[in-house]
């Protein structure tokens, strides 16, 4: 993996107007990404994780809006661009794949038009060139007879076709990054190890960096290479993949760790984390995690209800946004 800084966030607040007040989806979020890189992004449903990445290709429609913040993208402020240039970075240099991809393939035009389409809009290649090329990338994705598929509609395919034909489309251009939103929600365990197989080797051999969002840390500790947990429209933990599985910092993560069921295990329940996630219109002073914490409990730490947590690290590389690390 490289070490140059590809995607910076700086401070990102996203934010939704409702009758009932102003909903902080993303509040203060600091994110990087380096060329190569694999970053998982993961947390409970609502924490903010999917509008943290349509923020970034600037795909908040009202009543949301992004009030505040830096998207540096190759020496760029992903923000300050005009809408033909965001445009043109769309699928160009940053590529998104969706959660439900038979929702995002166009279900009267033939998925080899859908793939061809970019090569001959984007790089004015012929229809019989653009073609080819859209066969070539079914093959590389692990298309069963191309040539075939090539001429199917979105209905014909399976969940696991259809997720890899929106590889091949979101790779077609080899983007510097791509994210990928909960890739593997409408498909069974099998395939989702082939698909997150899938992901991870087209992006090493192209070098695109990979933004992987999803409530599952298993997901995470199968492709990603870094790890940042969110919580309640916040970063709070973030560290390289093996150090946030053999030691989390945060009870949080912890939470979620004890959740994963376990091979061998038999338990007639899995561990649950305790209450609810807070409003994100109206937050707690303190630490957002605070009314959920046993830890907290446990260590009769008072101000974690009045007073923010800094993001510090206990160990290099390893912050977390948590008044243990430094009682």
């Amino acid at each position: 993996m490289s070490e140059s800084l590809l995607l910076s966030i700086e401070g990102l607040r996203t934010h939704f107007a409702t009758p009932e007040g102003i909903v902080r989806a993303v509040d203060g979020v600091d994110l990087s990404v380096h060329a190569g890189e694999i970053l998982g992004l993961v947390g409970e449903s609502g924490c903010g994780k999917t509008i943290t990445a349509l923020s970034i290709l600037r795909l908040i429609d009202p009543p949301g809006r992004i009030v505040a913040g830096r998207i540096g993208f190759d020496g760029r402020d992903l923000l300050g661009l005009s809408r033909n240039e965001i445009t043109a970075v769309r699928g160009g240099d940053i590529a998104m794949i969706f959660q439900q991809p038979k929702v995002s393939l166009n279900p009267v035009i033939r998925i080899g038009w859908q793939i061809a389409e970019q090569f001959i809009r984007r790089r004015g290649l012929s229809r019989q060139k653009a073609w080819a090329e859209a066969v070539a990338l079914l093959t590389a994705v692990g298309i069963a007879a191309p040539e075939v598929k090539a001429q199917s509609y979105p209905h014909e395919l399976s969940g696991g076709q259809a997720q890899r034909v929106m590889i091949a489309i979101a790779l077609a251009l080899h983007p510097r990054l791509l994210i990928a939103d909960e890739p593997t929600t409408a498909v069974d365990v099998t395939v989702q190890a082939q698909i997150l197989r899938l992901l991870r080797d087209r992006c090493r051999a192209l070098g695109t960096s990979l933004i992987l969002v999803t409530h599952d840390l298993g997901v995470i500790a199968q492709v990603a290479d870094r790890v940042a947990v969110m919580y309640a429209g916040q970063i709070v933990e973030e560290a390289p993949v093996g150090q946030l599985f053999e030691r989390p910092e945060h009870p949080y993560t912890r939470g979620l760790m004890n959740s994963i069921p376990r091979l061998g295990e038999h338990k007639s329940r899995l561990a649950e984390i305790p209450g609810t996630v807070p409003s994100l219109m109206r937050p707690a002073p303190g630490c957002r995690f605070a009314s959920r914490c046993e830890a907290r409990v446990r260590h009769n730490l008072h101000r974690c209800l009045t007073e923010p947590p800094p993001f510090i690290a206990a160990q290099p590389g390893h912050p977390a946004r948590c008044w243990l690390q430094v009682a």
